[in-house]
């Protein structure tokens, strides 16, 4: 373990050596042949003993290593995600590191009131607009649960705000296929049509086994969809380690690799070279109290695991950043995600997600996220490393300035010390100009960003045929729901 060249810019933290990648890859194997996967979908079920696999009790597959293989060729090494300008934004490879905001939780921290309170649709249309603002968040995602909607629409609109209040890459979940297909159809009409969308996707859409070893209809239903659609799809476990996956870190991610690569299989089996992100996830469960934890030692070594395993299968990698166990933004809060967010970069993880979780992604907060903007920004500073160039060595610089001078006046000053990281946030004055601006915290500091966010930042609207559009694909979809209830 340690640190190596990358596969791009930037520094490369492997957390296993490569025989330790094979060691895991073959453990994983031995499961998804000897053990298999109970998968409740019918159609993968079929596509998989077609392919060769063998079907116990009607849906207990036992893969054999042959068909890891064939996936492994045809998924393909990079992945792009497209703006809503159609420009290429994310280049999932290498060691190309993204970050943006987690889905779904219960709890919004309000950063004006500090209120601890369920989402409403102008909390998620203010938080996704402060997204498309914050510079180093890449990508969103839907981040709080609708309380003010439909609860089988809830996905549905979460997307439909996202896409009208950000040009940035989507990360989404639906609960099932139908859902999924109705995402798919406003992002078209976003993009300008269905094959525009094919060519220059928008979104990915995350969707999970359970652990251990089962693969619900409904997640492999939008692993299928996806896949046809060449939608770019992660199927990812989200382990609780000592719980749905073994308690030791390698013994989690031999479980964790043989569901995703078991997913992977199916997808490529319904369309060959279709984009698909590998990686998960793992939460150790705290015996002491019995919660999935975020951030530790335990979760981050897990990772990097994962993201040398895809590195190892040559496939783009997922995982996480910015999240932490803290109930309220504080000191617990920052040096948690911080810890997740630079390790996460130093690994070479290419999509990490989760940036403003809190209380275990039960809570979201926008002081995290706009402080872990920051702290994603020094991040980047930190992966450029070192120029070494004629201009940078200074030697005619320090030839000029010579012995007891200074470089205040010297050119080579004027011309690059812009070139050093500043911060939006963090506070470099002195004692007495910090409290001449009124002695502001950090959480502060972040409160009155996203205060002035909000009332000075409008995102670049849609057209008026795209939200009447919009509007009228929910339209239908509730007429749906209703009809199923």
């Amino acid at each position: 373990m340690g640190v190596g060249s990358s596969h791009g810019n930037g520094l490369f933290f492997r957390t296993l050596t490569e025989k330790q990648a094979e060691e895991i890859h073959l453990a994983s194997c031995q499961v998804l042949e000897d053990t298999g996967m109970v998968i409740h979908h019918e159609e993968a079920v079929e596509l998989l003993r077609q392919a060769g696999a063998h079907v116990e009790k009607g849906n207990r597959v036992y893969f054999p290593s042959f068909l890891v293989k064939q996936a492994l060729q045809s998924a393909p090494s990079r992945v792009t995600l497209y703006n809503r300008k159609g420009e290429a934004a994310l280049h999932l490879e290498g060691a190309n590191v993204y970050f943006g905001t987690g889905s779904d939780t219960l709890n919004y921290l309000d950063p004006f009131t500090l209120e601890r309170r369920s989402w409403r649709q102008e909390d998620v249309t203010n938080a996704i607009r402060l997204c498309d603002k914050l510079p180093n968040i890449d990508f969103v995602m839907s981040m709080g649960l609708l309380s003010d909607v439909d609860p089988r629409m809830i996905n549905r609109e979460q997307y439909a705000i996202m896409v009208q209040n950000t040009e940035k890459p989507q990360v989404v979940i639906a609960e099932d296929g139908d859902t999924l297909l109705d995402i798919i159809e406003m992002a078209a009409c976003a993009v300008g049509g269905k094959e525009r969308l094919r060519q220059k996707p928008l979104f990915m859409i995350y969707t999970e086994p359970t652990s251990p070893l089962q693969h619900p209809k409904e997640s492999v239903e939008k692993l299928l969809i996806a896949a046809e659609n060449r939608v770019p799809a992660n199927f990812a476990c989200g382990g609780v380690a000592g719980a749905s996956v073994p308690t030791t870190i390698a013994g989690a991610l031999v479980q964790a690799n043989a569901e995703a690569l078991s997913g992977l299989i199916i997808h490529q089996l319904k369309a060959p070279g279709a984009p698909f992100i590998y990686g998960y996830g793992n939460s150790p469960l705290d015996m002491r109290t019995m919660q999935a934890v975020y951030g530790t030692p335990e979760a981050v070594l897990f990772q990097g695991g994962a993201v040398d395993l895809a590195h190892y299968y040559q496939l783009p990698s997922w995982g996480y950043a910015g999240c932490s166990n803290s109930k309220v933004c504080d000191e617990q809060a920052i040096a948690e995600s911080t810890m997740f967010t630079m390790m996460g970069a130093l690994q070479g993880c290419n999509i990490m997600h989760d940036v403003f979780y809190m209380e275990f992604g039960i809570t979201g907060s926008l002081e995290l996220l706009v402080i872990s903007n920051e702290v994603i920004g020094r991040t980047r500073r930190l992966l450029k490393g070192i120029n070494t160039d004629k201009e940078s060595l200074g030697v005619e610089s320090i030839m000029r300035v010579g012995p007891g001078g200074n470089f205040l006046g010297d050119d080579h000053t004027a011309k690059h010390f812009r070139d050093n990281w500043f911060p939006d946030l963090s506070d470099f004055n002195n004692y007495e100009n910090w409290t001449a601006g009124g002695s502001k915290t950090m959480i502060e500091r972040a409160r009155d960003q996203i205060k002035q966010v909000l009332e000075t930042y409008q995102p670049k609207p849609v057209t008026q045929d795209v939200r009447a559009q919009i509007a009228e694909i929910l339209r239908k979809a509730k007429e749906k729901v209703g009809e199923k209830a």
